[in-house]
């Protein structure tokens, strides 16, 4: 861009910015609204306030072939977002014909097989990490971030906050995680997190660290492929195999949707197995499936 568009960007990418939060944005959609933004800018090389209709067809042209479907929508909607709301002018509607979906079948791993994974974790941060996610049905940075006020021994039940759509949901909380949550925490003894990231304090350039992402992701594949176990585990195989889990123990859809965090109940259906419905009490059930793992926790 010449100093002109630069500077004429510059200004609106600040009121963009503005606008973003006073929507109510979450931090995670500003980031990715605003990375668009930056982009359609750098593609063009110039300011994206006066792009014709054919331009930014021939924009998403080459992101409908290079890329995702979801980072697809992701650009229409920051695009969209910054001419109504910082240009005040009408969107010119882009058309997109949606790729065809593929809908491969995630792996689940069975009950022995999670309790095989656990037993063969050689850190016991990491050990009491796979069992929380598997246990509570959790998002990898749902888990990660849980911290000592979210955890209700007296009500036995997590606090889950800020989930996916910055929605807080009560998940039950199985007795032996309980236990595994105050066994790990006693070797740390941080006064806010469950799983602290690096060397105490804990903190870095003044913000609380917690377990890298990247760490125990790789940890659990290597430990997953060390058990012979021939799947495409990762993290989110254990939520999904909790999901799957407590379907086959006979644990309605409706409240297996609501451990998950789930708005739609056809999210639910779309990755779990359907079975009956049963009438039964879905927290007991919770703690009778994962009560049948017989741990060897790892001396910290």
């Amino acid at each position: 861009m010449n100093i002109n568009e630069q500077t004429r960007f510059t200004l609106l990418y600040e009121r963009y910015l503005n606008e973003l939060t006073l929507q109510g944005k979450s931090p995670k959609t500003i980031e990715m609204y605003s990375r668009y933004l930056r982009k359609i800018g750098d593609y063009f090389d110039c300011c994206p306030d006066n792009l014709t209709a054919d331009q930014l067809k021939s924009y998403f042209m080459q992101l409908v072939e290079t890329r995702s479907w979801s980072a697809v929508k992701i650009a229409r909607n920051a695009i969209q977002f910054f001419y109504k709301h910082v240009l005040d002018r009408p969107w010119t509607w882009i058309n997109i014909v949606k790729p065809p979906k593929l809908q491969p079948l995630q792996d689940v791993l069975s009950v022995s097989e999670v309790e095989l994974i656990i037993n063969h974790t050689y850190k016991l941060s990491y050990q009491v990490y796979f069992l929380t996610t598997y246990s509570l049905g959790l998002r990898l940075t749902e888990a990660l971030n849980l911290t000592i006020a979210d955890i209700d021994g007296h009500l036995m039940r997590v606090h889950i906050r800020r989930g996916k759509g910055n929605k807080d949901r009560f998940v039950p909380l199985p007795l032996l995680t309980y236990k595994a949550l105050r066994r790990y925490w006693a070797t740390h003894r941080h006064p806010r997190l469950i799983f602290p990231g690096g060397k105490a304090p804990y903190i870095r350039e003044g913000k609380e660290m917690v377990m890298d992402k990247g760490g125990v992701q790789k940890a659990i594949k290597i430990i997953a492929k060390e058990c012979g176990i021939a799947k495409n585990v990762h993290i989110h195989t254990l939520r999904h195999s909790f999901a799957t889990h407590l379907l086959e123990n006979g644990v309605n859809l409706r409240s297996i949707q609501t451990y998950l965090g789930h708005v739609s109940p056809d999210t639910t259906a779309k990755y779990t197995r359907m079975t009956q419905e049963a009438a039964q009490n879905s927290a007991l059930m919770v703690n009778a499936l994962v009560d049948q793992f017989e741990i060897n926790w790892i001396e910290s």
